[in-house]
């Protein structure tokens, strides 16, 4: 960064979670930390209250009695607006030059309302597809219903939603968004500057020296959250794919936390699910998987894949959202439509270990191209646009 970097307030939407946007946002807060940049970071914590340390401000928001649950681990506060005098307080002590908002949540409601009613420039990152997010959960509710109707209020859903999230969007000066399709979607319809806004892996986190298993087994695995707009259902499909194609020394591993760890217990016949890992556990279960396997056709990254090759693991991904621009196809994994084509893919790649193991090398070469600081410095690039003179 050749100016002097901008006082920044980063209201974020998750970040104690288990989730793409915590990850992110803890990785952010500790690019700034270890820079000793000023830095301001408001997101829903345990209790309310505001200390520094360093550069870093950090403004936690305990969450009120009523709320809305989004996740197993993850809500939205109606009684938000209580806490505007203590984020009002924050903003003003801090004085930043320019608010960024990760999304619509409680806290990006919040960091809005303080960024307007000062005059603060404000940005806008895109982290998650809540406009799919919802009309797949609705589909889901609504299943006592005629196919056709619970997809058809999906559709309506998910594009209500996907409107009202493009409004909210307008009101930054310049965005941000982590794949092609979606830089591509700011700037047409929320006619904003949008820059990509990537995301970086801990390369040492994850890594292929974790392995330690010993078996001969094929193991392939899925590690994220566990809900109806991943796809985790599709899991089923893989494992009876791998025995049609008569591939019967697998396992199917399956890591995480969501609605439906259940229902994969119930109908994969051969699997390991031990629910969420952390720490070494975690870099462990990455570097013994054979294949990762990401049957999600919404999300707008997939950090997840990243951790994948990173550790040396070469995935299938669908071609719909982020991870197809994560993976080259061919390379260090394999992207096909969900569906028969999918399955596919895992099985062609079950039988070719050869093939795997290139494509692990050059996963994993890949991955020790994508730094978090490198991501944060561009961060900082686009910041200038909301702070040039000239309004875009």
């Amino acid at each position: 960064m050749n100016l002097p970097a901008p006082r920044v307030a980063f209201f974020a939407d998750s970040f104690h979670e288990v989730n793409g946007v915590a990850l992110t946002s803890r990785q952010f807060e500790a690019f700034a930390r270890r820079r000793g940049l000023p830095f301001l970071s408001a997101h829903t914590g345990p209790e309310t209250r505001v200390w520094t340390e360093g550069s870093v401000t950090r403004c936690e928001l305990a969450l009120g009695r009523w709320t809305v649950p989004l996740e197993s681990d993850l809500r939205f506060d109606t009684t938000f607006l209580r806490l505007r005098k203590t984020v009002g307080g924050a903003i003003d002590a801090f004085s930043p030059d320019i608010v960024h908002i990760t999304g619509p949540s409680h806290t990006g409601i919040l960091g809005l309302i303080a960024a307007r009613q000062r005059g603060i420039p404000l940005a806008a990152s895109w982290h998650t597809n809540i406009h799919e997010y919802g009309g797949r959960r609705l589909e889901r509710i609504l299943g006592f219903l005629p196919g056709s109707w619970a997809r058809t209020a999906g559709r309506w859903a998910e594009s209500g939603a996907l409107a009202a999230t493009l409004a909210f969007y307008r009101f930054a000066r310049v965005t941000m968004a982590p794949n092609p399709h979606l830089i591509h979607l700011l700037e047409t319809r929320a006619k904003r500057i949008c820059s990509q806004m990537r995301r970086g892996v801990d390369t040492e986190q994850f890594h292929p020296r974790f392995r330690d298993r010993t078996d001969d087994a094929l193991v392939v695995g899925y590690i994220g959250r566990t809900s109806t707009e991943k796809n985790v259902q599709f899991l089923a499909d893989v494992e009876e794919a791998l025995r049609a194609a008569g591939v019967g020394d697998y396992r199917i591993f399956v890591a995480g936390h969501g609605g439906l760890l259940e229902w994969l217990r119930e109908h994969l016949r051969q699997c390991e699910i031990p629910g969420v890992l952390e720490g070494e556990a975690l870099s462990r279960a990455y570097a013994n998987l054979d294949l990762f396997v990401f049957p999600s056709e919404t999300d707008t990254y997939g950090n997840v894949v990243q951790e994948a090759m990173a550790s040396g693991v070469p995935c299938v991904v669908t071609d719909q959202g982020g991870p197809a621009s994560i993976v080259a196809h061919g390379v260090d994994g394999l992207i096909a439509p969900i569906g028969s084509e999918f399955t596919e893919a895992v099985v062609a790649l079950a039988r070719d270990p050869e093939r795997r193991r290139k494509m692990a090398e050059a996963a994993r070469a890949k991955a020790l191209t994508a730094s978090w600081d490198s991501v944060f410095e561009e961060v900082y690039s686009a910041y200038q646009h909301a702070l040039s003179p000239v309004q875009s």
